[in-house]
């Protein structure tokens, strides 16, 4: 377990926040702001806590991405970590996996005015979309933000990364369901590699777990029919 200390997490709020970026993110931010309405988005909506809670923490993950990697998200909603992601990472290729059609929209609103290349969104379930060959460990990361808990959503995951790949997960305080996680990491074929806890200016604890993918995922898995949530593994 390592510690991101307060002047990394300073410097990525000065990414955010810089020349560079500033435009597209209050872009996205006023496009939140509009469509939020319509498509129950988030209820963090204050420009502040939007900058800081949503994009300013998803871009904290970056230095875990390789250059030029390929990379699927699962439960996207309004598109975060990935697009904050990709707007500071144009070298990475995005596929957004969000299983609510309205979602979707707001998705391709967002990359469609903020020009976005190289991400592609998918109006589908993961466990359905995991069992196809096109896209079952097809790619080399794979991650989430505050959609389940670890246990089921490296079920959900997993599958899509390919061997030697990694899975990084968004989450609070992760320490327990880490724990509880070990048989369904064996099980899915991956190993924690790393976890990075932080403290987002006193928001309170929140960690990158890190799940580096050892062995294919058997084919069983994910199971579907809703038991990724109903019996974890």
């Amino acid at each position: 377990m390592k510690t991101l200390e307060n002047q990394i997490i300073e410097e990525y709020e000065k990414k955010v926040l810089s020349p560079e970026y500033r435009e597209k993110f209050d872009c996205y931010f006023h496009k939140l702001v509009e469509y939020n309405k319509m498509f129950n988005l988030t209820s963090i909506l204050e420009e502040k806590e939007v900058f800081l809670k949503h994009f300013v923490d998803s871009v904290i993950g970056e230095f875990l991405f390789e250059k030029n990697k390929s990379v699927v998200e699962i439960g996207s909603g309004a598109g975060f970590p990935s697009l904050p992601l990709k707007i500071v990472r144009e070298d990475l290729s995005f596929d957004l996996v969000e299983s609510t059609g309205k979602k979707c929209e707001f998705l391709k609103i967002i990359v469609d005015n903020l020009g976005l290349k190289n991400v592609n969104i998918h109006n589908a379930r993961a466990e359905d979309l995991a069992k196809d060959p096109l896209y079952r460990e097809k790619f080399d990361f794979c991650t989430a933000r505050a959609v389940a808990r670890m246990n089921t959503l490296s079920e959900y995951c997993l599958p899509f990364v390919k061997k030697g790949g990694c899975f990084i997960a968004y989450k609070g305080d992760s320490d327990e369901e880490v724990k509880q996680s070990q048989r369904a990491f064996s099980l899915l074929g991956g190993k924690i590699k790393e976890v990075y806890d932080y403290d987002l200016f006193q928001e309170g604890k929140r960690s990158l777990v890190v799940v580096e993918k050892r062995e294919s995922t058997p084919q069983k898995y994910p199971r579907g029919n809703g038991k990724e949530r109903k019996n974890p593994l």
